[in-house]
């Protein structure tokens, strides 16, 4: 019935719902998940754009004559930490740098699951099997405990090699997903005919099968954009994420650690706690309306 009455709205506009248009569509009915884009957006580019014009070495600076400043007090909106730090500037620069992870994170894993999902599902055969007991076997490892073991021992890292622990363990879904979706699009008739007419297999794949699961591609790389965040933070929260001289939201939220500060000093924890709330809830919105979108059976407009 959601088919017929896709069909029917398709004649009456004289276009055909291509990908972009389904989901814009499905934004403009669902009005929380429209709002939750336009927060997760504006959130992401003030972030950025303000973190240009701060300055992260006077931010970090330690002055105990500012110790725990209450907000609007010694030139500090949001107050200061327990070394007289700017809370302001440090949840800017803490989001900047957690939604960058996360970003980086999800580009990389994106682009290496794909691959190998891709070239998993496409071939078949010795490939398949080959690639699948890899990724059992990397489903199997404990993997917070592993990176928590490499940032352990690694002696000087930064974000980059930050960026690559985890993405060097997280691509495993992705490719799973993209492997399981693509047996299935490889028994098209498309892909038939594009093999009889000698078009080359990368090809195929990349022009042919990936375009026809871009939606579902879309839907996995926004909940892991989601989940990303989440690990960033709980690490950084447990100390096991970026380096100490570094801002981020999870070593903010992990001052509520020390029950004093947690009782006390709401200004130094609270701030970084309801931005990673409202991120995770505007993502978790913006994901739903993109499943629903790659769903014909779910979908409200």
């Amino acid at each position: 019935m959601q088919q017929l009455e896709e069909k029917i709205m398709e004649q009456v506009e004289g276009t055909p719902a291509t990908g972009m248009k389904v989901i814009w569509r499905e934004f403009i009915k669902d009005k929380l998940a429209l709002v939750s884009l336009v927060i997760l957006i504006a959130l992401i580019l003030i972030t950025f754009i303000w973190a240009l014009f701060i300055d992260r070495e006077k931010v970090m600076q330690i002055n105990l004559m500012t110790e725990f400043a209450p907000p609007g007090t010694e030139g500090f909106p949001l107050g200061a930490d327990q070394g007289g730090s700017d809370v302001l500037g440090q949840l800017i620069l803490g989001a900047r740098n957690s939604l960058a992870i996360a970003i980086s994170i999800t580009l990389v894993t994106g682009i290496f699951g794909v691959l190998i999902g891709l070239m998993a599902g496409y071939f078949g055969g010795l490939i398949d099997v080959i690639i699948m007991r890899v990724l059992d076997f990397y489903m199997t490892l404990p993997t917070l405990m592993i990176i928590i073991v490499f940032v352990t021992i690694i002696p000087k890292y930064n974000v980059v090699t930050f960026v690559f622990i985890m993405s060097a363990f997280l691509w495993v879904g992705t490719a799973r997903l993209i492997r399981s979706k693509v047996l299935s699009e490889g028994k098209r008739d498309y892909v038939d005919a594009s093999k009889t007419m000698g078009t080359s297999h990368f090809k195929i794949m990349l022009q042919g099968i990936l375009p026809n699961i871009s939606s579902l591609l879309i839907v996995e790389l926004t909940l892991n954009f989601a989940g990303n965040v989440g690990i960033e933070t709980g690490l950084s929260f447990l100390g096991f994420g970026l380096p100490p001289d570094v801002p981020s939201l999870g070593t903010l939220v992990g001052t509520a650690k020390n029950q004093v500060v947690l009782e006390n000093y709401i200004w130094v924890w609270l701030p970084a706690s309801m931005l990673i709330l409202i991120l995770m809830l505007a993502i978790n919105y913006v994901g739903q309306a993109l499943r629903r979108a790659a769903d014909s059976k779910q979908r409200i407009g």
